[in-house]
């Protein structure tokens, strides 16, 4: 049949109030940018008559400022989930607007279809193909797009010109069956293919929307002293623990979080001789893995979104036929998926706000309250991994802040499932080490000097027991922040001894 052409606001004429609206897309990448555009609008026009306009939002990840900033200006939000990065969802969400749900980026799709989180009702899709048999190929993102677009019962396609048809094969898409029946992935080395490279879905809901946008994805900031440190640590890590038997000679695949952080990480393992080529499966596939392919560090990359700068992603379509053979796309519950985590080996390098001296890590909440971004998939890869890695400068705020604290106002990963801690001042390796060992490990490889006093401090007043915590003083640290502005003042005096 026929594919049926509308304008995007006549697209977003087809969002009802109330309705769930699942989004392709992990990051910006793969992200439709007209149509939530047009919805918010149509939000702010029903707002000015005193009517009701909010709708459940249902993405990959985070998004482009056109979904998330753009619905959460014009107060179209009543619930989110999983992720964010959005400055203007952010303070929305904090200021208690609408309900978010942090959840892990691989279950998410798997919750919608069990239906424990309502129906989807429209889907949203920014694709490079559409054709009459509703064959949809997406973008640079993928995330829930398979299970969206079966359940929905509208599917709203953004054709984007700006994005080349042939990327069509670039992708391999590949829906989990609910339990009983469900089995095993059959992924067994990075490069496996296992789905199709299009999502199939009845042409007879399928509305097309033709848009010519660009990506929004900016540039990563320049690499300085601090990052570049840490990147150098953890390059020296490996080589030692490949050295040392640990890491097979060949390597093992690398999972890695998205920011400068991980980027730094990248550059450092592919200048360091003693790193052979190495495998990405991941998540977020970032300009360090494409430079890195390009220069034939990286064999193979597998991930759920190309997460690139545009100058970058214009360096891809460019040189698309050296990168379809290196390079594979996939629905979040594949490439999050922790049995192929643990199967595959994967080292996981993920990025925190804080870690306490016995190794717990807060990836998501600012003094344990306010959500930065969410979980993502950093949980998926950590306690599923061959060796779980967090990364963290030793301070913030020009010092005002220790990364490294007694304990963490808010906790993603407990000390189960981290194995290692790496600063700018060093690795603190926590493998086989109880509680106490693991402190004082923590404080002097990683924390910054001028912190490690006050951390042996608390240490020493622990009361007895397996974990030597003080009740009354473990969070001394951010007490001191909130009352003079710096962690450096912490006085641990007035707190009644345990």
């Amino acid at each position: 049949m026929a594919l049926k052409f509308i304008s995007a606001e006549e697209a977003a004429s087809l969002v009802k109030d109330n309705d769930n609206v699942g989004f392709s897309g992990f990051t910006h990448a793969g992200c439709p940018k007209v149509v939530p555009v047009e919805i918010a609008k149509r939000a702010e026009a029903e707002h000015a008559k005193g009517n009701s306009f909010k709708i459940g939002v249902f993405t990959g990840a985070s998004t482009g400022d056109s979904i998330d900033g753009a619905l959460a200006r014009a107060g179209a939000i009543k619930f989110r989930t999983p992720y964010q990065t959005n400055k203007d969802m952010r303070s929305a969400l904090n200021r208690g607007e609408f309900d978010f749900f942090d959840l892990h980026l691989s279950q998410l799709a798997q919750e919608i279809r069990y239906g424990f989180l309502g129906k989807i009702n429209v889907a949203i899709i920014e694709a490079c193909e559409v054709t009459e048999k509703g064959e949809i190929v997406p973008t640079t993102g993928v995330g829930i797009t398979p299970t969206i677009c079966r359940l929905a019962d509208i599917v709203i396609v953004e054709l984007n010109k700006k994005v080349p048809g042939k990327l069509r094969g670039i992708h391999d898409l590949y829906e989990l069956q609910d339990p009983p029946k469900r089995r095993e992935i059959p992924i067994y080395e990075v490069q496996n293919r296992i789905g199709l490279d299009y999502v199939k879905v009845n042409p007879e809901k399928i509305f097309v929307v033709e848009t010519e946008k660009d990506g929004e994805g900016g540039g990563f900031a320049p690499l300085d002293e601090v990052t570049a440190r840490i990147g150098n640590n953890v390059a020296e890590f490996f080589v030692a623990e490949v050295k040392a038997g640990r890491i097979p000679a060949h390597f093992l695949p690398i999972q890695s979080g998205v920011g400068n952080i991980a980027n730094a990480v990248l550059g450092s393992m592919g200048s360091n001789p003693d790193i052979p080529r190495f495998e990405v499966y991941t998540e977020v596939i970032q300009d360090a893995v494409i430079d890195m392919m390009q220069q034939g560090n990286i064999s193979f990359a597998s991930g759920c979104s190309l997460t690139v700068s545009n100058e970058v992603l214009q360096k891809f379509y460019d040189d698309l036929a050296f990168f379809k053979n290196k390079l594979v796309l996939r629905p979040s519950e594949i490439s999050n998926n922790p049995g192929l985590a643990r199967r595959l080996g994967i080292i996981a390098l993920n990025t925190a706000i804080e870690v306490d001296i016995f190794g717990s890590v807060n990836s998501t909440h600012v003094n344990g309250t306010k959500m930065m971004n969410g979980i993502g998939g950093s949980g998926d890869f950590t306690r599923n991994s061959y060796l779980s890695i967090f990364l963290t400068p030793s301070t913030a705020k020009n010092g005002a802040i220790s990364c490294i604290v007694p304990k963490v106002t808010h906790e993603d990963h407990n000390e189960h499932s981290v194995k290692i801690i790496v600063s700018e001042y060093g690795v603190a390796d926590l493998r086989g080490k109880g509680p106490k060992l693991r402190a004082i490990e923590i404080i002097e490889k990683c924390a910054h000097p001028d912190y490690r006093p006050l951390l042996h401090e608390y240490l020493s007043r622990g009361v007895k027991g397996h974990i030597p915590q003080d009740i009354y003083a473990c969070f001394a640290f951010h007490q001191a922040l909130q009352e003079t502005g710096s962690m450096m003042n912490t006085d641990f005096g007035k707190y009644q001894k345990s």
